[in-house]
């Protein structure tokens, strides 16, 4: 059986992981690279020059989407290869879905309300 403290590890953790997805996926441009790889693998340097940016610049958005376990580097010779990593946004979805399932319940309630009050206003 799970401890407090054990639990309240897990949800610091959880809420981590939650924190670096959304952050890797709060860019347009992450986006993209994410869009791109769920084709294929590409090197930075193919990456830099496909969203017009510098190797830098590049190299700093992978370095995020690393961070987050949704891309993974491996280097062959001088070149540098990204895929998409091991990660599958499956917190994110869940997060997200709960929020929605919220959202519905809400105005499913203000749809009773204003069904039940309905002509009481006049």
């Amino acid at each position: 059986m799970a401890t407090n403290r054990q639990k309240l590890n897990y949800m610091v953790q959880y809420r981590e992981q939650l924190d670096w997805g959304f952050a890797a996926l709060a860019d347009q441009t992450r986006r993209g690279i994410l869009e791109h790889l769920g084709a294929g693998d590409a090197s930075i340097s193919e990456l830099a020059e496909m969203f017009r940016m510098t190797l830098t610049g590049m190299k700093k958005h992978i370095q995020v989407l690393e961070s987050a376990q949704l891309v993974t580097t491996h280097k062959a010779g001088r070149v540098r290869y990204c895929s998409l990593g091991p990660r599958r946004l499956d917190a994110e979805t869940a997060w997200i879905e709960n929020y929605r399932q919220m959202l519905e319940m809400r105005l499913d309630r203000l749809g009773d309300f204003l069904e039940q009050t309905k002509g009481q206003m006049s």
